[in-house]
């Protein structure tokens, strides 16, 4: 996998470059490769630093350019000669053009030593920052990484973490421990987690130029700590097998606590430990059902919603009308769902209902209809990758590769899934002949 390479931009001493360069010699930033540092003065430690650690570096001063726009444009050489696709504004002195930030959306980051929206904006930097968080008798205080836009310190905020305002403190104590316990931690995790996404954008961009690829499911998933929820229908390389398969990842304890059941003709998931159940709205449910000879796979209870439409004469798309998206906000986890038909002639569909913004307003509805190829499936997930908010599936459900062999495919699924994250998966064949299921189920958590 080819790294993402960042530029960070620095004025002084490079604490927070170091804290990046550190990262990335632990190896934290697996999609993320520090390829250039420019300073706005000459005489900036952080230069030192770099040339330390191996990386080039370049010198653009404001003072000797004439405007900013030629100011600007001597950092766009910079970023542009190593084909950084990341920035990161660490302890950088000046602020940047709209017509600067408009060309890299969401891909400047900026680390800022207050809580924002408090004692933020111009004039509010160094130590000033929190001189002012002690004269207003703060009692907490902390730092923020967001992106950077044409308002300073107006950008999307992507972490805060809060640290205590202690008595005694003065400035310069207040302001190293906003570094060690907030700026340092928060830095590198923004820089890894805004170079995953980029990753990602390649990889889907690469899948649309070719609307024939065949993907490798273990590479997709090996790449991506955290698709979240995931299903794949399609059929076996040998042409005998419909195929399903279903995975859920999590990040907190509640989504985390979870392992999955198979009971006769349907696959339930329960608590692994009831007494940490916070909301079972979200983790209990029936993700795998059979109506018939009809194979229901969902992210959540709209399994029941698509199974009583199915016994009503209904279809798989008038049933998901009645539901919508999670209200688990910010987030607002989509809905995916899936059904392989084999009543007549084999067919699968897909399906995603996700919020149409990013306040839960409305609720965009997509479905896709397949008929099945020898070999192809179509995977389709809830996230795009990890993310403060996690940024929702876009796109169509990508085109993946089948073999024909059960434990194969299944094995190799669990063993991509990211190892942090992964809870469960379970995956089954359906002999098209004879409409036997094999299938193969893995737990994180067993009993």
């Amino acid at each position: 996998m080819k790294k993402i390479t960042v530029a960070v931009l620095v004025s002084g001493g490079g604490t927070n470059l170091q804290a990046i360069l550190d990262a990335e010699k632990r190896g934290e930033l697996p999609h993320a490769h520090i390829g250039v540092v420019v300073s706005s003065r000459p005489d900036a430690y952080a230069l030192e630093r770099a040339k330390k650690a191996g990386v080039p570096t370049v010198v653009a001063e404001r003072k000797k350019c004439a405007s900013q726009e030629e100011f600007e444009r001597g950092i766009e050489r910079a970023i542009e000669s190593v084909g950084a696709e990341v920035i990161v504004l660490a302890g950088f002195m000046s602020i940047l053009s709209e017509k600067f930030t408009s060309r890299y959306p969401e891909r400047i980051i900026n680390v800022h030593p207050s809580l924002i929206p408090k004692f933020c904006g111009k004039g509010f930097y160094g130590l000033r920052v929190h001189e002012a968080v002690l004269a207003a008798g703060e009692k907490v205080t902390g730092a923020t990484v967001h992106y950077v836009n044409e308002v300073p310190d107006g950008g999307r905020i992507i972490f805060r973490k809060e640290v205590p305002v202690m008595e005694g403190d003065t400035p310069e104590i207040l302001q190293r421990r906003v570094m060690e316990e907030a700026e340092w931690q928060l830095l590198p995790r923004a820089v890894e987690l805004t170079a995953e996404r980029v990753a990602a954008e390649h990889a889907r961009k690469e899948i649309q130029m070719d609307i024939y690829k065949v993907n490798d499911i273990n590479a997709l998933l090996g790449a991506n700590t955290y698709p979240g929820r995931g299903i794949v229908l399609g059929k076996s390389a040998d042409g005998k097998h419909a195929v399903f398969a279903y995975f859920i990842m999590g990040r907190s304890e509640n989504s985390r606590n979870r392992v999955f059941v198979e009971k006769e003709n349907e696959l339930v998931i329960y608590p692994f430990d009831e007494s940490k159940v916070e909301d079972p709205s979200l983790i209990i449910y029936s993700p795998v059902k059979k109506v018939w000879n009809k194979w229901i796979v969902t992210n959540g209870d709209q399994t029941d919603t698509v199974e009583a439409a199915l016994l009503a004469g209904e279809s798989f798309e008038s049933a998901l009308e009645k539901r919508e998206f999670e209200p688990d906000a910010p987030n607002y986890t989509p809905r995916i769902s899936g059904l392989i038909d084999l009543e007549s002639k084999f067919a699968y569909k897909l399906s995603i209902l996700k919020s149409a913004d990013e306040k839960g307003s409305a609720c965009n509805r997509y479905s896709f209809s397949y008929e099945p190829v020898n070999g192809l499936g179509h995977f389709i997930h809830t996230y795009n990758c990890d993310g403060n908010p996690i940024p929702t599936f876009t796109g169509e459900p990508e085109r993946v590769a089948i073999g024909s062999d059960l434990a194969e495919f299944a094995n190799g699924m669990w063993e991509n899934l990211n190892a942090a994250n992964k809870i469960a998966l379970y995956v089954g064949f359906i002999d098209l002949k004879t409409y036997r299921v094999k299938t193969m189920l893995f737990n994180k958590h067993s009993k």
